[in-house]
């Protein structure tokens, strides 16, 4: 029996428009031969910062996967994954497939110059999970951190609606930002292994 391909993905979060970053992650995605790069929300500062953010992977033909932060609308994600189609898709409430990984996720948090509440986060979640709920692996992406997660110690509560997500749907891996201060932080809720990628790349395989 052959042996399942696994698939590659460079994860980082809050790029805030930061185009040398962006730059040196498309060369360590390049250089790894990563299949996916993920990007987990607040991609600009504040909207006021779009160039060169995604086009530095694109050029480098890698599929980018997106939500947006609460930095920019949910308009300016999908602006930006129209721009640089087909290699890029804003997953903010929507899924996609890859191989036998499903990739799933909502943007936003509830504080910010553009705020999701914790109902929409919920809708949200449960729409993008019911097109890859058939999947045995999955990936959750979130830019806020789910509530009772060791993030929480600086003081910034996490989302409700993500916690109950990461109990309804156990995703192998849940992906998020948002949270400066514990960038590269892991830990398990359950059996999902939770990973805060704000400004600290991570590269796995699934």
């Amino acid at each position: 029996m052959a042996e399942r391909k696994k698939t590659k993905i460079l994860a980082v979060g809050d790029l805030h428009g930061d185009v040398r970053f962006a730059k040196r992650l498309a060369e360590k995605a390049a250089k790894e031969n990563v299949d996916i790069v993920i990007l987990a929300g607040d991609l600009t500062l504040a909207e006021l910062s779009t160039k060169n953010i995604i086009g530095p992977f694109t050029r480098m033909k890698k599929q980018v996967l997106l939500i947006p932060g609460n930095h920019e609308t949910v308009a300016t994600a999908d602006f930006l994954a129209e721009l640089y189609a087909p290699y890029t898709k804003n997953i903010h409430g929507y899924s996609i497939r890859v191989g036998d990984v499903g990739i799933f996720g909502a943007g936003g948090a509830n504080i910010g110059p553009f705020s999701t509440s914790e109902k929409e986060m919920h809708r949200l979640l449960n729409k993008a999970h019911e097109n890859i709920k058939d999947l045995s692996k999955k990936i959750m992406v979130t830019h806020m951190h789910p509530k009772k997660s060791k993030t929480e110690a600086i003081g910034f509560e996490g989302s409700g609606a993500i916690l109950k997500a990461i109990k309804k749907f156990r995703p192998d891996i849940l992906l998020h930002g948002h949270i400066h201060e514990t960038a590269g932080l892991e830990e398990k809720i359950g059996k999902t292994r939770v990973i805060n990628v704000a400004r600290k790349e991570v590269i796995f395989e699934i």
